[in-house]
């Protein structure tokens, strides 16, 4: 099931998604439920009553975790060609360990990075002249927990989204740690909404990225090098994972920083992230 949140006649909302007939069944949710937590007001019980069936081109559609109640969790150089890319790009202060990471590399994203569907990502040219795009495949918690064992870790999840991990890769190697370079404002969009967990095949599910409409990233979960348990039974190793919280998998090669030279995102760009059974998450790219 695809479940969007969207704003509309004055206030947020929940609801089903039917691609196919482009409209949204709204859910009879209190005031005020989803406003900042989005689809996680669901989490732990029984789908709510539905309302009104609108049309998509009615609603303004949000990223389905607004704003998630801390930050962002995601996993770096998960794809074994990327991993090579990466390493080889001088940016990337991990490659010492050699280019394909041991165990997950974990970062994190601010939650004020986030943005839905269509709301342009800004680049700030007295920041950074180094912004690029990461499609990433991306989990939403259903059940918290610490310590979490591999085995069980899918009894975890609530569903996925789509993530493009915009970084500022100048940032990213001047501080030789990734938060400032992953977090600027604009730089996580979400979207466009969630599908639940039994709706995807992560043994088969593609990630493509275009920019401009030139295709620059195209690969397949089944490629990654941390499987999703993997990955959370790594980050809850002595954390508690809570409901509603969002972990990113990765990004496939083909990033910006792969090309010779560079293709850094420029105002005027538009990057269109596609995943397989979720959607399409398209933002323009806007300078400051």
């Amino acid at each position: 099931m695809k479940i969007a949140v969207f704003d509309w006649n004055g206030s947020r909302h929940v609801g089903r998604v039917n691609e196919a007939e482009r409209n949204v069944v709204r859910f009879d949710l209190p005031d005020g439920a989803a406003e900042e937590a989005g689809v996680a007001c669901l989490i732990g019980q029984d789908l709510p009553p539905e309302a009104e069936t609108l049309s998509l081109d009615a609603v303004v559609l949000q990223a389905p975790v607004p704003r998630p109640r801390r930050n962002v969790f995601c996993v770096g150089k998960n794809y074994h060609a990327h991993a090579q890319e990466f390493a080889a790009s001088g940016f990337d202060s991990s490659a010492a360990k050699g280019a394909v990471p041991e165990v997950p590399i974990v970062f994190s994203k601010l939650p004020e990075s986030v943005i839905p569907a269509g709301a342009p990502i800004r680049i700030d040219p007295s920041v950074s002249a180094a912004v690029d795009y990461e499609a990433e495949l991306t989990v939403i918690i259903g059940k918290g927990g610490r310590n979490i064992a591999a085995k069980d870790a899918m009894s975890h999840v609530w569903g996925y989204t789509i993530v493009n991990d915009v970084t500022a890769r100048d940032l990213q190697g001047r501080h030789s740690q990734w938060l400032i370079g992953k977090s600027q404002d604009s730089f996580c969009p979400m979207g466009p909404w969630a599908v639940t967990a039994d709706d995807l095949d992560l043994a088969d599910t593609p990630v493509r990225c275009s920019v401009n409409d030139e295709l620059r990233q195209d690969s397949n979960t089944g490629l990654l090098i941390f499987d999703v348990p993997t990955i959370i039974a790594a980050i809850s190793n002595g954390i508690t994972l809570f409901p509603g919280d969002v972990i990113a998998t990765g990004t496939p090669a083909g990033v910006g920083i792969g090309f010779d030279p560079p293709k850094y995102l420029q105002p005027g760009d538009k990057v269109r992230v596609e995943i397989g059974g979720i959607g399409v998450l398209e933002n323009p790219i806007e300078g400051y």
